[in-house]
């Protein structure tokens, strides 16, 4: 069964498998809403400033916001803000949001010139309006082939048929020639990308909260790992178990181990077409997550998710977010509902 050689086998191979980490009884993740947030689509960057400020010392465990995030990143570290930009200008992660991280950053000794936003796509992200020129931050994207590094190689008992920009379809087009077939461009390995494997040493991960056709969350984890891999389709096939993979990747040093905090934007949510902005599928949630434990954000997201296809009559996506669940069991953080605390953080 593919599931159980996913469970059976290290997807990077330069990683040798280990037990999985004990988890605390519960997690906790903190929660803003402000109505006030957004006004139809627009953002208001003075409340989404606050809600940031708020769900940050809740989850540092400060009562100050600059003592919040000096204990999360240090004057020495180069700091990558992965934000989700395939949604363009209104369904990528907001600006509000993104400033005011780039603030706590600066106030912990990081400063802006320092600092990496990235996504996939440089087209995405210039429509999302993510310039470095006029953030003083830095954008990078990843570029066809380039963009990949050939020393975070990872395998998976999944193949996945490469396509131009992935890093070793050039390689085997210019081995085989006028020879090759359709099966020769199959393969189970995949690499990281140089931003998140050589340039960064930590990340504040913010996704948006979206449903995905194939692997039916596009949220924490689906952040880090699926805009940051070559050959990476393989991963969101439709009803298929491929998606359980997402975890071993995420599990990996190099990739969630980097992550020091997560902070999910919900100010405007997607339940179907997702991770591309779709009006008829979306709504304004005025709301902010935040918690260090990912598989909560995107249990939470999955039920949420679920609770809205169900009123607007759309096919559950249960099946295609069972992978999910397993990430409890290698201990990457809590699904069950009764472990994870939704707790307000907004003044009463």
């Amino acid at each position: 069964m593919v599931l159980a050689a996913f469970l059976a086998l290290p997807l990077f191979a330069a990683e040798p498998a280990s037990a999985p980490p004990t988890l605390p009884p519960t997690s906790t993740i903190y929660v803003s809403q402000e109505p006030a947030a957004l006004n139809l689509l627009a953002e208001n960057a003075t409340v989404t400033r606050r809600m940031v400020d708020r769900v940050v010392r809740a989850a540092t465990g400060q009562n100050d916001t600059v003592k919040a995030w000096r204990s999360l990143v240090s004057p020495n570290d180069r700091v990558g803000i992965k934000v989700a930009a395939a949604g363009g200008r209104y369904f990528a992660s907001h600006h509000g949001i993104v400033e005011a991280i780039l603030d706590g950053l600066e106030q912990a000794g990081v400063p802006r010139n320092r600092v990496i936003i990235w996504d996939r796509e440089a087209d995405d992200l210039r429509a999302a309006g993510y310039v470095s020129e006029r953030g003083g931050y830095q954008t990078a994207s990843i570029p066809p082939t380039r963009g990949y590094d050939r020393s975070a190689q990872f395998s998976a008992p999944i193949l996945g048929k490469l396509i131009w920009g992935d890093l070793l379809f050039d390689e085997k087009q210019g081995k085989l020639g006028k020879r090759s077939e359709p099966a020769d461009q199959l393969s189970s390995s995949s690499y990281l990308s140089t931003v998140l494997s050589k340039q960064v040493t930590k990340v504040i991960n913010v996704p948006v909260l979206s449903d995905e056709a194939g692997c039916g969350v596009a949220g924490a984890i689906y952040n880090m790992t699926v805009p940051n891999l070559d050959n990476w389709r393989r991963f969101t096939q439709t009803d298929s178990d491929a998606a359980s993979g997402l975890l071993d990747i995420y599990a990996d040093e190099r990739v969630g181990g980097k992550v020091v905090l997560t902070i999910m934007d919900a100010l405007l949510v997607q339940y179907a077409s997702g991770p591309r902005f779709n009006p008829n599928y979306s709504f304004p949630y005025h709301t902010i997550y935040a918690s260090k434990d990912a598989l909560a954000l995107d249990a939470n997201a999955f039920r949420l998710i679920e609770g809205w296809r169900k009123q607007a009559r759309l096919p559950s996506i249960v099946n295609r977010a069972e992978w999910l669940q397993m990430g409890e069991q290698m201990g990457l953080g809590h699904f069950a509902e009764n472990k994870i605390i939704l707790h307000s953080v907004d003044p009463q």
